[in-house]
């Protein structure tokens, strides 16, 4: 990398999880931070950015052909940085469709659910009981089966530390405003003190000032506003 990848992110998982790859790829990047609840930050300039306006967004000055590149969606941001660096994503069967599956299942399941759990337990502006059992429920079915998956394999996609687990893990850092307990999922809690162990990982963390306190939902009301859309 010549130049620095331009990331446009707010400090929820769905930015965290690109920061802590660009860390890992140890790409130089600048961050710029697009508050989603500001007035005025999603504006019609931004959409210039971002045509959906989703908040994680990176830029690369060293595109295809030389040109300057925009990636959106923090799947696909991960996909390309991972494939550009040849890191992060095997490339040989099984293990490249077993990380698409896992990716895929953060990007379907765990972002949304977890999301949406935290959401309506901690800042829903009113409590509906019913939603908050069905996706407390939903948080621990998910947590369930990815401790099941890790009794098995160290990693998500197997023996290899891939992009799925760097999708997955800060959605894991709010556990406990989900409804449950890390002690509860054994084979999880030793996938996140692994995970939580790398330096890029706390590099990636700092980039966006995310502190072990921090809650990105915070005063956040809407889907968008949580981070919920990637």
């Amino acid at each position: 990398m010549t130049a620095p990848i331009k990331l446009f992110a707010w400090p929820t998982p769905n930015g965290q999880k690109v920061s802590i790859l660009l860390e890992e790829v140890g790409w130089p990047y600048t961050v710029h931070r697009i508050d989603p609840g500001e007035e005025g930050a999603l504006d019609a300039d931004y959409a210039n950015v971002s045509p959906d306006s989703q908040v994680t967004v990176i830029v690369d000055p060293d595109g295809p052909d030389g040109e300057p590149y925009t990636v959106f969606s923090t799947g696909a941001i991960l996909m390309y940085v991972a494939d550009k660096a040849g890191r992060f994503w095997p490339q040989t069967h099984p293990g490249k469709y077993d990380t698409l599956t896992w990716l895929m299942y953060q990007i379907a399941n765990v972002g949304p659910v977890l999301g949406q759990a935290h959401h309506f337990r901690m800042y829903a502006p009113e409590r509906f009981d019913d939603t908050i059992n069905i996706l407390t429920g939903e948080t621990g079915r998910l947590y369930t089966a990815m401790d099941r998956r890790l009794a098995e394999t160290e990693y998500l996609a197997g023996d290899t530390y891939t992009i799925a687990d760097i999708a997955t893990y800060p959605w894991t850092r709010s556990i406990d405003r989900q409804g449950h307990a890390m002690e509860s999922f054994p084979n999880v809690k030793r996938w996140f003190q692994a995970i939580d162990g790398r330096p890029a990982v706390a590099l990636g963390l700092a980039a966006l000032h995310v502190e072990p306190t921090d809650d990105p939902w915070r005063g956040r009301q809407t889907g968008r506003r949580m981070g919920m859309v990637p």
